[in-house]
Order: C-alpha cells, then structure tokens, then sequence
C-alpha cells in the first residue's frame, strides 16, 4: 500500500512539474500572439503577420539567415566529421586538445570575438566582399562546442575501430569508409548538431549587429523601433518554426532496435554496404 502510495505521489509531482514549466514557457509565446494580434479599439487583426510578408528587408534578412545556416551546417559537418573520425581512428590521444580548443568558443563573451575578429574582416571584406554570408566563418566557430558534444556521443557510441577495420578488410576506401559506414550509423548525432547548429545561427545578433551585416536578428530589432507589431510576429513565426524543425527532426532521428540473438548484428549491412 505505501509502495502503490509513493509511486502516485511521485506520479502526481512529475505532472505537477510539467504543467508548471508548460505555463511557464507557453505564457510569454501566448502574450507575444496576442500582442502581434492587437488591432485598433480592442478588436483582432493579421496586420502585422501579413507585413511580414511586405517587408522586402525582413525578407532579404530571412533569406540571408537561411542561408548563413545552411552553410553553417555544411561547413561545420565537413569540419568536424573527417576530423573526429580520424582523431578516434589515428590518434585518440588528442582527443582532450580537440575537445579544448572546440570548446573554447564557450569561455569567450561575444563581445571579445567581434573585437578580435573585426580587423580580420576587414581583410574577409576586401578579397571576398561585403556579402552577409561571410559570416559563415565565424558561425561554424560558435557552434563548435555544441555540434562536437553531439558528434563525439555519436561517435562513442559505435564501436568506430571494428566497423572501420572489418570495411577496409572488405576492400573499402577511407571515403567510403566515412560515408558509407561511420555516416549512416551516427546519423541521429549529425541531425543534432545540425538542428543545434541552425538554432544559434537564427537566433545570433550580437556578431551580426556588431559587424553591420542585416540578418533576421538585426532586423527584427530595428524593425522593433518602428513597428512592434511586425517584430513580435516575426519573433513568434521563428520560435514556430523551431518547434517544427525539432518536431521533424525526431521523425528523421533513426530509432535504436534491438535485434534477437539469431540476426547478423547491425554493423553488418554498413560493412557489406562499403564493399559493395
């Protein structure tokens, strides 16, 4: 009776615990609808959700930051995935240096990077141009920490050296070592980091403010100073968008299976996969 007691009261605090932290982050998104949603004598109207779509510059911001997180994530994936693998292949001893210097970015305030980074740009501005997507250096920098977090659990959990040596053993090539054999078995930590990676790139302002370049962020705060209206919709239409991304994401996040005793072991079809 007290066992069945306990697991009701611990039952009743986790969903106590739930609908407050559901109140606590739905209550903000709620007032800022409302807010975005505030017509003339009390009354409802969809004028600012439809500026959004007749502001040529905040339309121009979305696009360039869609675009800046599309080459963030590419730029990142090509980055660490060779480099991760090789280091848990070849020379795990860097493993604790690799880790230092992509989490460095974490210790350093945004501020610093900018000062340090400006007279840099200047050379960037002058062989390159002035084109916002040149921020793309610097963002695949300030999502090092969190996009190696989620490739080094990806990594770690698959036994790299076994799958690795018995493809090679098989006649693959390191690429297709790499991409037929480590990539698909840590697809769900790649998605991770690209998800993480996409966030911070939508939602950065200080790099790009302190730069002068107009991404969403920095025009949803200037737009903020003319039209309120407009930016809280705008603010809210990214919070949504989001939320779908995530909601995609754990569709197309493989799920883990636990194959009986009497199937071939799931490494495998990857390893038959890279011989072929």
């Amino acid at each position: 009776m007290a066992a069945v007691t306990g697991r009701r009261s611990r039952s009743i605090l986790r969903w106590l615990v739930l609908v407050v932290v559901g109140i606590y982050l739905l209550l903000p998104l709620l007032a800022m609808v409302e807010f975005s949603t505030r017509g003339a004598g009390g009354t409802r109207s969809l004028e600012a959700w439809r500026g959004i779509g007749e502001d040529d510059d905040l339309l121009d911001s979305i696009l360039t930051s869609v675009e800046l997180a599309a080459l963030t994530v590419v730029g990142m994936l090509v980055l660490l995935v060779p480099t991760m693998t090789w280091v848990h292949l070849r020379v795990p001893a860097v493993r604790r240096i690799v880790e230092f210097i992509c989490l460095l970015p974490l210790t350093i305030p945004a501020i610093v990077l900018v000062v340090g980074i400006a007279p840099i740009y200047a050379w960037v501005t002058y062989l390159v141009g002035d084109s916002p997507l040149t921020l793309t250096f610097v963002y695949v920098v300030l999502v090092l920490p969190y996009a190696y977090r989620a490739i080094d659990g990806g990594l770690g959990a698959i036994d790299i050296v076994t799958l690795s040596e018995a493809a090679r053993s098989l006649g693959a090539s390191w690429p297709q070592v790499l991409v037929r054999v480590i990539i698909p078995n840590i697809r769900g930590a790649l998605i991770s980091a690209s998800v993480v990676s996409i966030a911070l790139v939508l939602g950065e302002f200080t790099i790009a403010s302190l730069l002068n370049f107009d991404t969403v962020q920095v025009v949803i705060n200037l737009l903020g100073k003319r039209n309120a209206g407009i930016a809280v919709a705008v603010s809210v239409a990214a919070l949504l968008f989001a939320f779908v991304l995530l909601v995609v994401v754990a569709y197309l996040e493989p799920r883990r299976r636990s194959a009986p005793d009497d199937e071939t072991p799931a490494t495998a079809p990857a390893v038959q996969e890279a011989r072929a």
